[in-house]
């Protein structure tokens, strides 16, 4: 029953097409409605979130064991007038807000030991222990009535949800199912409301909060550590007899496959597991091992999954990774876990909580249940940067030429400097409006140290606020570096406005030029030292850069280089570079060598990726590699763990895997309606590889597929 289950889910979600249309709308309404009877502003977004909540339409779908999803219906004729209304009217009077939300997990130990009953209590309580002729106090009090606002909208959903649950059971015939809604329905009765009971309670109230966290716009709220959250319950219930391993994998599947029913493609949702806990020991569990089973059973892009690995990692809970990589599934990414601790300890935080993190949505590491931070905040070109500093255009270029390429690195390097000062200051601005004119009160409840302060997280409630720039192409203009200093200053090849020339005509009609540039230069991603150095010239560089720098609300500004999305929009829009890419083309997928550079097998790749130090990079850093699923074999997977630990013992911060082959990426292109579900990783997320763009697509099928 299990696997017929879950397939069926998986197949509905794989043809769902997730809206968030009402919640939109909802919460707009919600806002406008809320000026009638809210004076603080921040109770405004707390009744706005209430209203939406309360008004959003339940779904229960055949088959499904815990719930929690969009409606995805479509607005009736009467309120798409209405939001036609409130988008012309209403919403321009709204504050526009730039920066970032979500990409965080909350506090799920807090959730399940508590309820929202108890955090209502502890938010009363505290308002009314408040001296509100002090005047500071009134924002907090104002505070914590907007949290009760917020969480009774939460329950109240919770409730329809049971509601809906006891009305489809009374009209079921099958008995099985008729059992299965009423114990969904005694399940919404209780949680998020109180606090979980069983471990069937914990699963459904941690996966209904994640839901509803996603609002109306922020969407991207991961799971957490669900293998530590989750223990108690599992242990209590299978010592117990309450619940068997089979039905605990079932619920743990279900759960996963609910992020693909309101998670839009193309984005990173998911959770981490293993990992070392307060006392430095290895936290693996069974529940460890259900989570990435878990991975062969859902088989789609959500959720991500994370696997935090250390030396206490066990083989087998590393061959079981393996496995799933090797059938082509694309999860888990493999974590160093000691190196991601250091490096949290380096930005501040002590180790009984740099041990516990996540990623918050592709590569980027945030601190569990106490973080604000601002992922890829922004993205910047290092391309585009080296071109500008040179004064290479597409037309009419007026080029810099540098006495040695020495003068040229050192411009280079004081331009990216300005570039990170400059955008420092911007997101700081953003970060000052967003703190005066936005709230999550929801939210708030179930991040450090909100209630303490009693701040919203908008506000700068959160313990650790920190801004995270991704730097992207690192590897192209490593390689950039290389073809400068060998063919204009050493070897007098080409002269700066040759070169220029070359690229204004994206190197047609110089073909041999492109071949020198591409074959003749040593290249990041081959283990030679003098080619990988430049990668440690760049990133010691933009490490210290960072490290001058504080946010608005207090926080570090915390480097990254790892791209989702921007090392293909970057390219598109960045003309033909000294490395031999052409215009057009993807910028590099990571930190790790640029595509189709690896020329010297996967050892060589990882020994060059792991010459520099990962660990200032919590902002997430990406290295992908690509291996063959034909020549996929236990011999092979051996091959595959020693190469992990090797780049794990070398200090890399993570590494991802595809094992697909060429040939299936080629025939998916020409006949994408028989390849639906084919998953591959792109840059720090998967997605379908059918629904990439062309220039996405050309690039993932560019990459290097090494053989074990």
């Amino acid at each position: 029953m299990q696997e017929k289950r879950i397939e069926k889910l998986r197949t509905h979600a794989l043809n769902c097409k997730p809206s968030n249309a009402e919640w939109v709308y909802l919460f707009a309404k919600g806002f406008l409605e809320s000026a009638k009877k809210e004076k603080a502003y921040c109770c405004r977004f707390a009744a706005a979130t209430a209203y939406m909540l309360e008004n959003a339409q339940p779904v229960i779908d055949e088959d499904e064991l815990i719930v929690g999803k969009m409606s995805c219906r479509v607005l009736t004729q009467t309120e798409q007038a209405e939001w036609e209304n409130l988008k012309k009217y209403s919403l321009p009077s709204k504050p526009r807000l730039g920066g970032q939300a979500s990409h965080l997990a909350v506090d799920y130990d807090k959730l399940l030991a508590l309820g929202a009953d108890g955090i209502i209590r502890d938010a009363a309580e505290r308002a009314e222990k408040l001296d509100l002729t002090i005047p500071e106090n009134l924002e907090k009090y104002n505070f914590y009535q907007s949290c009760i606002i917020a969480l009774g909208g939460l329950c109240r959903l919770a409730d329809q949800y049971a509601a809906l649950a006891s009305e489809l059971a009374e009209k079921c015939v099958d008995e099985k199912r008729k059992n299965e809604l009423k114990e969904i329905a005694e399940n919404c009765r209780n949680v998020p409301k109180k606090p979980a009971r069983t471990f069937y309670e914990a699963v459904q109230s941690a996966s209904f909060l994640t839901f509803c966290l996603s609002g109306p716009d922020t969407l991207l709220y991961q799971l957490g550590r669900p293998d530590r959250y989750l223990l108690k319950f599992y242990i209590n219930d299978t010592e117990n007899r309450v619940i068997s391993r089979e039905f605990a994998q079932e619920l743990i599947d279900c759960m996963g496959l609910l992020y693909n029913e309101y998670i839009p493609g193309g984005l990173a949702v998911g959770y981490m597991v293993g990992g070392r806990d307060e006392n430095g020991r290895d936290v693996t569990n069974d529940l460890t091992y259900m989570f990435i089973e878990s991975i062969g059973h859902i088989r789609m892009i959500y959720p991500g999954v994370g696997l935090c690995c250390n030396n206490g990692t066990p083989d087998n809970l590393l061959e079981l990774s393996c496995d799933m990589l090797g059938k082509g599934y694309s999860h888990p990414a493999l974590f160093n876990d000691d190196v991601i601790i250091k490096g949290l300890q380096y930005y501040g935080l002590p180790y009984s909580e740099a041990c516990n993190y996540i990623h918050s949505t592709c590569v980027e590491i945030t601190p569990v249940a106490s973080s604000a931070t601002w992922v890829a905040s922004p993205y910047v070109n290092l391309v585009q940067l080296l071109l500008d500093t040179i004064g290479i255009k597409k037309e009419n270029s007026v080029c810099v030429e540098f006495e040695t390429f020495e003068k040229l690195q050192e411009a280079f390097f004081n331009n990216l400097s300005a570039v990170i000062k400059k955008n420092i200051i911007e997101q700081n601005l953003l970060q000052l409006e967003r703190t005066k004119f936005s709230f999550n009160p929801l939210l708030s409840c179930f991040v450090n140290d909100c209630m303490q302060k009693g701040m919203d997280i908008e506000s700068g409630g959160a313990r650790y606020n920190w801004i995270m720039p991704s730097f992207v192409g690192v590897g192209n203009v490593a390689d950039s570096f290389g073809v400068i200093n060998e063919m204009v200053y050493k070897n007098k090849a080409v002269t700066i406005p040759e070169l220029a020339v070359i690229l204004e005509n994206n190197f047609n009609g110089y073909e041999e030029k492109k071949q020198l540039f591409q074959n003749r230069v040593d290249k990041y991603g081959n283990d030679i030292d003098t080619a990988d150095f430049y990668v440690s010239e760049i990133t010691g560089m933009i490490a210290q850069e960072c490290k001058k720098y504080s946010t608005y609300r207090k926080g570090k500004l915390v480097p990254s280089l790892f791209c989702w999305v921007m090392h293909n929009e970057f390219g598109k829009n960045t003309m033909a570079s000294p490395d031999g890419r052409t215009e057009g083309f993807p910028l590099g997928d990571g930190s790790g060598p640029a595509q189709g550079r690896e020329k010297h097998g996967p050892t060589a790749s990882i020994l060059s990726s792991t010459k520099w130090d990962h660990y200032p990079f919590i902002g997430g850093i990406a290295v992908n590699m690509k291996f063959s699923k034909k020549m996929f074999n236990d011999e092979s997977k051996k091959k595959l763990m020693s190469l992990i630990k090797t780049f794990m013992m070398r200090g890399g911060f993570e590494i991802q895997i595809n094992a697909v082959d060429k040939d299936v990426l080629l025939k998916a292109v020409k006949t994408p309606e028989l390849y639906g579900d084919l998953v591959v990783r792109v840059g720090g997320y998967s997605d379908y590889f059918v629904r990439l763009s062309p220039s996405m697509q050309a690039e993932v099928i560019e990459r290097t597929g090494h053989i074990l």
